[in-house]
């Protein structure tokens, strides 16, 4: 059944509100129309494309949680944490991370999304980094999504150190590997 415009966006609105991490294309799905016609509903009614939606239910969700430094420090976006046991990240490699005459991402960001990431996901108002042993396994070029993901492998309160292993992936293949030894001050 078609619906009139008026009727299309308040469910859009309401439909986005319940599941603010829905597609585009799967809202046009829902509503028989074109995803052109979902863009132009969104930018009526002031929602955010996809991206900027998981964004912002992100820095809600982990802005309390992180302790040892400002989520707009964290390199990449935090998607999932659990403190002192893992965390995620996603880092889109655009222009600027990448050399001009190769396209291939330059490798300090890549360390930067881990080494951020493995400061995140210590549960203390302290966290740097005292060792770091990394290998990139494969180079990662522009416009690549590089996936990090961090455990907590073990904390060792006697002498302050908590290690945490950072893998990075782009569609399910290493690129990266890391083994941080973190100081906290707990």
């Amino acid at each position: 059944m078609r619906r009139n415009k008026r009727e299309r966006q308040n469910l859009l609105t309401q439909t986005i509100k319940e599941n603010p991490f829905i597609t585009d294309e799967e809202l046009a799905d829902k509503f028989s129309v074109s995803v052109q016609t979902i863009r132009l509903d969104r930018l009526e009614l002031s929602i955010p494309e996809l991206r900027e939606r998981i964004k912002t239910v992100a820095e809600k969700r982990f802005e309390d949680e992180v302790k040892s430094l400002p989520l707009d420090e964290v390199i990449g976006e935090i998607i999932d944490m659990e403190l002192d046991h893992s965390a995620i990240s996603i880092l889109d490699v655009k222009s600027e991370h990448v050399f001009k005459r190769n396209k291939i991402a330059r490798g300090h960001h890549l360390f930067a999304q881990a080494n951020s990431l493995a400061v995140a996901v210590i549960d203390d108002e302290l966290a740097l980094t005292a060792k770091a042993n990394i290998l990139f396994t494969r180079s990662v070029m522009e416009g690549e999504r590089v996936i990090a993901k961090a455990k907590v492998m073990k904390i060792d309160q006697e002498h302050d150190r908590t290690f945490v292993h950072v893998e990075s992936f782009v569609n399910n293949e290493k690129v990266f590997n890391g083994e941080f030894e973190m100081y906290r001050s707990k």
